[in-house]
């Protein structure tokens, strides 16, 4: 499952490459609370499990919330503020 929550979070780098490189007009077709909410829920997974000491959830989820603090992040840049 350790290896799991590594790759999982690496399912978001084409959307990441097609909002920075290749599609970056379309930003605005992205929901920025949607990507803001997803950042924060796994970041409070990722400190649960720093939390409990366990590693299967805290690094996929740290990983997550990395990957979906950058969407946002873009989205932000690109298009500003889009519900």
């Amino acid at each position: 499952m350790l290896v799991m929550g590594i790759v999982s979070p690496m399912a978001t780098l084409p959307q990441l490459y097609k909002l920075f490189f290749s599609h970056t007009q379309h930003a605005a077709g992205l929901s920025l609370v949607t990507w803001v909410l997803y950042a924060l829920i796994t970041l409070l997974w990722a400190i649960y499990g720093i939390y409990h000491k366990n590693p299967t959830i805290w690094v996929g989820n740290a990983l997550s919330f990395l990957m979906d603090a950058a969407m946002a992040g873009g989205i932000y840049v690109y298009a500003g503020f889009v519900i």
